[in-house]
C-alpha cells in the first residue's frame, strides 16, 4: 500500500474505529435478519440489536430511545426535521428562520420549501461566525412554525448557544431544530435539559460507518411531524424503509465510544489543534476564520493572505477548504463572516479538522510542513512578480 498522507479532514469524514468494524461485521454475515421479521430467531436477534444501538445514541445526548428515528444521515435527518415540522404545523404559520452559515441540507431544503408557499428569513451571523440572540429574537414573528440552527458549525467549528436560542424559541411557541452532526463526541449533549425539539445525527463524522443518523424528536412536549418517506410504516410512522442492521449497530457502537471517551480525547485533541495554529499563525496575513473559544476542539479554519497555492499541492497532508459537501463552490460559510470574506483574507483557504487517529507526530510534521510550503510559495511568488 502506498504511503498517504497525514488525514487532517476528519470534518469531511471520519475513519471508522476499528471497534466499531468489529461491531457491524455479525449482522452482514450470520445475524443478517430483518429487524421487522419478528417469527423468528434471525429477525429477533437483529431487532434486539436496533434497540440497543437506539439506546447509546440516546444515551450520548441524554435522551429516550423512543426518541429515535433512524435515518440515511444528517442530510436526510434535516429534511425530515424540516419539512417534516413545516407541513406538520402549516396551519399554525408557513414562516421558517435558518442562518447564512448552515450545511447546505439545511438551507437548500429552506429554499425548496419557499416554492412551496412558506416565507424563510435567513440571519446573518456576526463577524466571528456566531449568532446574535437580539437579532434571533427578533427574527421570530407570529407565524414562524421553526428554527434551524446548527449546534456545530461544519467549516469553522463555532458553537452556537443553542441553549438560548432554544429557551427565546420555547418562550414564543416555536419549535427548534439543531443540527448536531459535527458536535456528537466532541462537546456533552444534555437533550433532557436543552430545550431543543429536533436534532440531526449522524455516524460518519464520529468515527461510524457512512450511510446511517438519526433523528431526535421529542416526546414531551410532543413534537408533531409529517414523514417524507411512505412505505411499510417503520420507526413509528417517521421514516418507512427496511433497516439496516450492520449500519444502526455500527452507529449504536461509535456513540458508545464517544459517550465513554469523550472526556480524554478532547482535550488530548484541543491541545493538537492550538499546536497547529501555533505554528501557522507565526506566518504573516494568516486570520482565523471563526471565534476561537466558541468552538469546538478539532477545527481550525483559517485565511491566508497573498497565496494561492492549490490544496492539491499538499502532497503530504490532507486537508480541505470548504465543506465536502459543496462540490466546486466557494464557501457560501466564509462568504458570509463579511469582511473576512474579503477577496484579500480569502486568497487561501485551509480548513483543518484534527481527529481521534492522528498522533503528536503527525501535528509535529504538518505544522512545519504546512508552514514551510506556504512560506515557500510566497517567496516564489514574490519573485515572479
Amino acid at each position: 500500500m502506498p504511503n498517504l498522507p497525514i488525514y487532517l479532514d476528519n470534518a469531511a469524514t471520519t475513519p471508522v474505529d476499528l471497534r466499531v468494524v468489529d461491531a457491524m461485521l455479525p449482522y452482514l454475515t450470520a445475524q443478517f435478519g430483518n429487524p421487522a421479521s419478528g417469527t423468528h430467531v434471525f429477525g429477533q436477534a437483529a431487532s434486539r440489536a436496533v434497540e440497543r444501538a437506539r439506546e447509546h445514541v440516546a444515551a450520548l445526548i441524554n435522551a429516550q430511545p423512543a426518541e429515535i428515528a433512524w435515518t440515511s444521515g444528517a442530510t436526510e435527518s434535516n429534511n425530515l426535521a424540516i419539512k417534516g415540522a413545516a407541513f406538520a404545523n402549516a396551519r399554525r404559520g408557513k414562516h421558517m428562520v435558518t442562518v447564512a452559515t448552515e450545511h447546505k441540507a439545511t438551507l437548500d431544503t429552506m429554499h425548496w420549501l419557499e416554492t412551496q408557499g412558506f416565507a424563510v428569513t435567513v440571519l446573518a451571523p456576526e463577524s466571528n461566525g456566531l449568532i446574535s440572540l437580539d437579532n434571533f429574537s427578533n427574527s421570530l414573528r407570529a407565524d414562524t412554525v421553526l428554527a434551524s440552527v446548527m449546534l456545530v458549525n461544519n467549516e469553522i467549528g463555532v458553537i452556537q448557544n443553542v441553549a438560548a436560542l432554544g429557551r427565546i424559541c420555547r418562550e414564543r411557541g416555536v419549535l427548534f431544530h439543531v443540527d448536531a452532526a459535527q458536535a456528537t463526541g466532541k462537546l456533552p449533549i444534555d437533550l433532557a435539559t436543552l430545550p431543543i425539539d429536533l436534532m440531526s445525527l449522524t455516524a460518519h463524522k464520529t468515527y461510524g460507518p457512512k450511510g446511517i443518523g438519526a433523528l431526535y424528536v421529542r416526546n414531551a412536549p410532543q413534537v408533531r411531524i409529517e414523514c417524507q418517506m411512505h412505505g411499510g410504516g417503520h420507526e413509528h410512522g417517521l421514516r418507512s424503509g427496511t433497516l439496516a442492521t450492520h449500519q444502526i449497530v455500527g452507529i449504536g457502537e461509535c456513540f458508545r465510544i464517544a459517550r465513554e471517551e469523550m472526556a480524554t480525547e478532547v482535550p488530548r485533541i484541543r491541545a493538537q489543534r492550538d499546536r497547529l495554529w501555533d505554528a501557522l499563525r507565526a506566518l504573516d496575513g494568516v486570520r482565523l476564520n471563526g471565534d476561537l473559544q466558541q468552538r469546538v476542539a478539532h477545527n481550525l479554519n483559517i485565511s491566508i493572505a497573498n497565496c494561492d497555492l492549490p490544496l492539491a499541492a499538499l502532497t503530504e497532508v490532507a486537508i480541505s477548504s470548504a465543506s465536502a459537501c459543496i462540490i466546486g463552490q466557494a464557501s457560501h460559510v466564509i462568504a458570509a463572516l463579511g469582511d473576512v470574506g474579503s477577496s484579500e483574507t480569502t486568497a487561501m483557504v485551509m480548513r483543518i479538522t484534527v481527529g481521534r487517529f492522528n498522533t503528536d507526530a503527525d501535528i509535529a510534521f504538518a505544522a512545519r510542513y504546512l508552514h514551510d510550503k506556504i512560506k515557500t510559495h510566497r517567496a516564489v511568488k514574490q519573485k515572479a512578480a
